[in-house]
């Protein structure tokens, strides 16, 4: 095996193609080659190549003050992907920890857990979707075998009906409470967008996975996400003028990612754009969370119902959630009150920390 650092565009162009050829094109979502560009600037990519010169491995190596705060040192790695041979994954993983200088490796992430990365351990035969990881069988059982553990266990979730029936609220509290439920705007998408980071690092610091989220993150995270917003999908709730809960749910345009193998180029984006309608079938929820201090109040299911009403008044089939902890019951019960299932089983994975 040969482990080369991408340098050139050749490189970089055969970085983003590997995944293309080694997974089933109506089950891999590929993640947008811009963001894997812009992620260049944060990690060191590599291939691994056979003795005949073919790519039959790929890996990004990098760490993350923030993340070390939150879990202590930690070798970051993420990009990761290699055919079903011990041999590729072992130099693959070699690469990582000659960079390492002890630390414990953890991933694969890109470039941390609440952007994307993650391993799919169950549900091989459903597809991925958008920001959400989908890998075959062998990846969980190549891991464990060479001495990573698992860390952060979760689900993702699909739920195949829409009821607001499902979701009780008293709705006297309404108005008792000064709730006001709001929406997102196309227009004005930017300007909201300060509304939600300070409502997610709020909700979310409590994991122990999650990082704080900087406004140029998450600029970047929704980057292009205005002109395909469903206005309605998009939601956050006020009480008394200010935010306590939000649910940020899109338009699933996996299906057109997988056409285009992650190429969102100004012409695809054209394309997109002309041909939306289609997308309008199927959604992803991204996030959702209430701040501390307002938790354990109802105002998710509050905001779960109005999402449902609109889903099922804007012609939607299915809507998938991202990964949620299996130690996050609260979160799963919206999925499981909604007749909703777990579609794959989700983790990261983790080698050299102590027990």
């Amino acid at each position: 095996m040969k482990v080369s650092l991408v340098e050139s565009r050749a490189d970089l162009r055969a970085f983003t193609g590997f995944p293309l050829r080694l997974h089933p094109t109506d089950r891999y979502v590929p993640l947008l080659s811009s963001v894997i560009a812009a992620h260049r600037r944060a990690a060191e990519l590599f291939l691994v190549r056979d003795r005949r010169g073919a790519v039959v491995g790929r890996t990004s190596v990098h760490r993350s003050d923030a993340f070390d705060a939150k879990v202590g040192p930690r070798q970051l790695f993420g990009h990761t992907e290699f055919v079903d041979d011990d041999a590729v994954f072992a130099a693959v993983m070699d690469t990582v920890e000659a960079r390492a200088g002890g630390r414990p490796l953890f991933g694969p992430v890109a470039l941390l857990p609440n952007q994307t990365g993650g391993v799919i351990t169950s549900g091989f035969t459903e597809r991925g979707f958008v920001d959400s990881a989908w890998n075959p069988a062998y990846y969980p059982a190549m891991y464990e075998r060479h001495g990573f553990q698992r860390r952060f266990e979760a689900d993702t979730w699909l739920v195949e009906r829409f009821s607001d029936g499902a979701f009780g609220f008293d709705d006297t509290r309404v108005e008792a409470e000064r709730l006001v439920i709001r929406h997102g705007s196309r227009r004005h998408f930017r300007g909201q967008l300060p509304i939600l980071r300070e409502m997610l690092n709020a909700s979310f610091a409590q994991l122990g996975y999650y990082t704080e989220i900087s406004a140029e993150q998450l600029a970047e995270q929704t980057d292009g996400l205005a002109y395909l917003l469903d206005e309605a999908l998009l939601l956050w709730l006020e009480k008394a003028g200010r935010p306590v809960a939000f649910v940020v749910t899109v338009p699933d345009i996996s299906e057109f990612l997988m056409a285009v193998g992650g190429r969102l180029g100004l012409l695809n984006q054209l394309r997109l754009l002309a041909t939306r309608g289609r997308y309008r079938r199927d959604a992803v929820l991204i996030i959702k969370g209430t701040v501390p201090g307002e938790q354990g109040k109802g105002y998710l299911t509050l905001l779960s119902r109005e999402l449902h009403r609109n889903l099922a008044a804007g012609g939607y089939r299915t809507l998938r959630s991202t990964f949620v902890e299996r130690e996050n019951t609260a979160s799963a019960a919206q999925y499981r009150r909604a007749g909703g299932r777990p579609l794959h089983g989700y983790t990261f994975y983790e080698k050299g920390a102590p027990a």
